[in-house]
């Protein structure tokens, strides 16, 4: 055997050794990958519960407070995980921003939202879930909160590694009624709010769907099936970005920054009007030279939807991070005022270092563990583009704005999910009455049943798991939280 003949078989066993080397270390990577995300989210945890102990040491209960900012941090976490997807997942499934981008920008106006425009004042019982004045004693009333804080985030973390988008608030909302069911019996529960609460559950997801429709359909009859799109697009896509600055002048006006500018309804349904106006008159120029030079094509039209849809996505964070992270805490927040004061009261305001828990532990972890649901909004549900995903996010604001007029209390999450499967319920409509009109004017053979359910453009078994989670997510978390809350009776006692 030659020395060049040794030679290759020497190279042939290096490359084999480092393939398998490299087998090995991306099969490492990707065991690793969970477990670090999963020790930094206990990291945090950790770091949370030990500022709550080094700041409340002296307190009658400081052991109840760690444990508590240790939950909050958690449910933080899983907010993060969960919620946040409803906002960004669009944006990413129409590719109008990248994974990366779209965890940046959340987590900072997720922060931003929080800590500028936060809940300065909470309800101690979830929004009148419960009576304080049913509750024998402020132990089990801290026995309560820290049983809805844990069993919320314990469902919102299952609906995550399921991949169902579920709503934080509602998981908040059954934590607090099956505590309460617990300490004081069925009647300590407001059942009329409960009902208004349950309502939502068909009544968000519907209008949020209806109004998504709507808009694609105008959007489909007014552009995109017009000789001439370019010229249609530089006629409407400015009163439709305009029409979006109103809806979320409005939007953040009554929901993100209502504790630091609160007018009421006709003062923001005002000034969104003002908005709206003013961006339209901006926007026509602005599209004009965004339009010039496009060929007269749906894939040019994209190109103008792009930057409104992100700034939707940022502006729908923010409001999030306002409004939903002070429910997430309130039971956190609740625990350290009734630790401090010896007694529970019906509104007080959040403490900072809760509100950093809420929007750090947000942020964290949506870069963890945001990525799967974004997946699954964005792009598992029904194929977004652009102009769909801005339908979308339009109908969030604009279905809040409504159903705040009519005093219902309404989810983000089931709002824009249902905006997702308003828009993929059309176009399997529009789709099929097309296709009739086709067949009228050019009989063929009838299409087998394999065919049309290939066809279909909206996945059900994403839409089956969903809606389950929708529904069972008030009573699995209280039925966790009266568990849990007997587990904490029993320790205790």
């Amino acid at each position: 055997m030659t020395d060049r003949d040794l030679e290759a078989r020497h190279l042939e066993t290096l490359d084999r050794d480092l393939g398998r080397l490299a087998r090995a270390e991306r099969a490492l990577s990707f065991v690793g990958r969970p477990i670090v995300g999963k020790g930094i989210a206990l990291l945090f945890m950790f770091a949370a519960a030990l500022f709550a102990a080094l700041t409340f040491g002296d307190v009658s209960n400081p052991i109840i407070i760690v444990l508590a900012a240790a939950f909050g941090a958690y449910m933080a976490l899983n907010i993060g995980a969960n919620d946040v997807a409803n906002n960004m997942g669009p944006a990413v499934g129409a590719n109008a921003l990248t994974m990366g981008g779209a965890i940046a920008i959340a987590a900072i106006c997720e922060t931003a939202g929080a800590l500028l425009a936060g809940g300065d004042v909470v309800s101690t019982i979830a929004k009148g879930i419960v009576a304080p004045s049913s509750l024998d004693s402020v132990d089990v009333f801290i026995w309560a909160m820290m049983a809805a804080l844990l069993s919320s985030a314990l469902w919102v973390n299952l609906a995550t590694w399921v991949g169902a988008p579920v709503s934080t608030t509602h998981s908040v909302v059954g934590g607090v009624m099956g505590a309460g069911i617990a300490a004081a019996g069925f009647a300590a529960v407001s059942w009329g709010q409960m009902g208004m609460i349950a309502a939502s559950w068909v009544i968000s997801p519907f209008l949020g769907g209806v109004i998504a429709a709507g808009f694609l359909w105008f959007i489909k009859a007014r552009i995109i099936y017009q000789d001439d799109k370019i010229s249609a697009a530089r006629r409407w896509v400015p009163m439709l970005v305009g029409i979006m600055a109103g809806a979320f002048t409005a939007y953040l006006v009554m929901k993100g920054l209502k504790n630091v500018l609160d007018i009421g309804l006709g003062g923001a349904l005002l000034l969104g009007l003002v908005a709206a106006v003013a961006t339209w008159a901006v926007m026509i120029p602005v599209i004009r030279r965004q339009s010039r030079g496009l060929e007269n094509r749906n894939k040019s039209l994209k190109v103008l939807f792009g930057i409104p849809l992100i700034v939707s996505a940022a502006l729908l964070s923010f409001a999030h991070g306002a409004n939903d992270v002070a429910n997430a805490v309130g039971p956190l927040a609740a625990i350290v005022q009734a630790s401090q004061s010896g007694e529970f009261v019906d509104a007080f305001a959040i403490p900072i270092w809760v509100m950093l828990i809420g929007a750090f532990g947000i942020s964290f972890g949506l870069f963890l563990f945001g990525p799967r649901l974004i997946r699954v909004v964005g792009g598992e549900i029904t194929k977004l583009n652009p102009m769909r995903a801005y339908c979308v996010a339009l109908s969030a604001a604009i279905t809040v704005i409504f159903a705040s007029w009519l005093g219902l209390p309404v989810s983000s999450t089931h709002i824009a999910v249902g905006g997702i499967f308003g828009v993929g319920f059309f176009r399997e409509w529009y789709t099929e009455r097309r296709l009739k009109a086709a067949k009228l004017a050019i009989p063929e053979a009838p299409v087998p049943r394999e065919e049309r359910r290939r066809r279909k453009l909206v996945r059900r078994s994403h839409f089956m798991t969903i809606a389950a989670a929708w529904i069972i997510t008030v009573p699995a978390a209280a039925v966790l939280s009266a568990l849990i809350f007997y587990l904490i009776a029993l320790i205790a006692g």
